[in-house]
């Protein structure tokens, strides 16, 4: 998937999650070449960027990017992309991969609708801490 994208990558994420900031927020510490953008579309100020195919309702819902040509995506792809970006290539072949796309495919909305739930569990610390030990260095 990241052959196609034009970085910068603006990242659309809902950053009242514990469990969505931790990892964006991690991702983003490893993106020495500043690929990533974030944004917080929980925000009350935040409003959809100009050509915006859907709605901030749309946005909270499920994890969107644009890259920098203007092209849109969601779901897993935007996670393969961020984490390659950042330097994370073994998790973006994981959320790339043409085995698992389709299984991951199906879990994300499970995850993603139950994402403050899941804030609730030791989850966010697992993942943070995960990221943490496989993260590119310098």
């Amino acid at each position: 998937m990241t052959q196609n994208i034009q970085f910068p990558l603006t990242i659309y994420y809902d950053a009242s999650c514990p469990l969505c900031a931790s990892e964006m927020h991690t991702i983003k510490e490893t993106d020495f070449e500043n690929k990533l953008i974030l944004v917080d579309c929980s925000s009350q100020a935040f409003n959809e960027p100009e050509f915006c195919p859907t709605t901030k309702e749309a946005m909270m819902e499920r994890i969107h990017a644009q890259d920098a040509a203007g092209n849109w995506i969601k779901g897993v792809d935007v996670f393969s992309v961020a984490y390659g970006a950042a330097g994370f290539k073994g998790l973006a072949a994981f959320w790339d991969s043409e085995i698992l796309k389709p299984i991951l495919s199906r879990a994300y909305p499970f995850i993603a609708d139950n994402r403050h739930w899941l804030s609730k569990t030791p989850l966010p610390y697992l993942l943070n801490s995960a990221l943490r030990l496989c993260a590119p260095e310098r």
